[in-house]
């Protein structure tokens, strides 16, 4: 396979697993605050953490209210992670390969990237926000039935499969990062009678509320649900799981050393860390979810290298 094609594919996966993350996030947050009393400190200020573009937020922007947050993530082109981006990035590296993708996946995306636009463009508002983000994640999920029913065990899956998971890894560590500044209080008195409230939004924001009663069979507690998301290894959406599937994905091709050895670093990193700790310090949590967020950046460019790059730098990366 050509390195464009299989960079395009990758981008694919990563784009579409994007969109669909980003609306169940928004769709979690605002079913949350519903749920909170008003005096609480949450609202959407944390969404804009969580993409880490505040800069590019204040600056179109004047107040981090519902109306202007869910303009920014679901229909603001200026900004590359918003489901429209998203969605455009998707349906532009897709038409690029469309004779390695099945056609009715090509369908789904472009049909949901028109029905979006045409939402965006008449706004999107609070009465008609449920509705728009449960047609993001339905359709996303239907994109991904169609990859596992359709699409043959060929390099061009392979590469879907690593971008999904990385991907999925990478948004999981950011939820739980910036919701951890409000899930673990440092005082007593901060959020306590909210707090279990606040882990199920966590986990519901990843699909994960019925998975976690079924594996951890315990009351709802910060430390498990940490542990969960992070080092659960059954859980399609935990970090462990996510990096283990990857990895198994990387060696389906053929020079993955360089890859690999990242992931396993990364899945180290997962499995030695100290949640009991990073829990009772939420400092600690921030401070290891960064690293986390280094490792993946390092993964990306290692299989960018490997897979994406120009033959001569390809090798070199090989020999380093």
């Amino acid at each position: 396979m050509l390195s464009r094609v299989a960079e395009n594919i990758y981008w694919l996966a990563r784009y579409i697993e994007r969109a669909e993350d980003t609306a169940r996030l928004l769709s979690v947050n605002s079913h949350l605050l519903l749920d909170l009393p008003r005096s609480t400190k949450l609202g959407w200020s944390e969404i804009i953490a969580i993409t880490g573009n505040d800069e590019l937020f204040d600056e179109h922007y004047e107040t981090r209210d519902e109306a202007s947050v869910l303009s920014f993530m679901c229909g603001d082109r200026r900004y590359s992670g918003s489901i429209i981006s998203s969605l455009a990035g998707a349906r532009e590296n897709l038409r690029t390969t469309r004779e390695v993708i099945p056609r009715e996946i090509w369908e789904e995306i472009n049909q949901l990237y028109i029905n979006v636009q045409e939402q965006v463009e008449a706004g999107i508002t609070p009465r008609r926000r449920d509705a728009f983000l449960n047609r993001v994640i339905r359709s996303c999920q239907t994109v991904n039935g169609l990859v596992e029913g359709m699409l043959s065990y060929t390099t061009a899956r392979t590469f879907l499969m690593i971008g999904r998971q990385l991907e999925r890894a990478d948004m999981t560590t950011r939820i739980i990062d910036v919701r951890s500044a409000n899930l673990l209080p440092r005082s007593p008195e901060e959020l306590t009678p909210f707090e279990t409230l606040q882990w199920m939004s966590v986990l519901k924001s990843l699909s994960g509320f019925q998975m976690y009663r079924q594996h951890v069979r315990l009351r709802i507690r910060g430390p498990d649900v940490l542990q969960f998301l992070l080092q659960d290894r059954m859980f399609p959406r935990a970090v462990a799981c996510s990096l283990e599937r990857l990895a198994i994905a990387l060696k389906n091709l053929p020079m993955h050393e360089l890859a690999l050895e990242e992931v396993e670093t990364c899945r180290k990193h997962i499995a030695e860390a100290e949640i009991i700790r990073m829990a009772a310090e939420p400092d600690l949590l921030h401070a290891f979810v960064d690293e986390i967020q280094i490792d993946f950046t390092e993964l990306h460019d290692a299989i960018r290298k490997t897979y994406f790059a120009e033959p001569e730098e390809a090798t070199q990366s090989q020999e380093q």
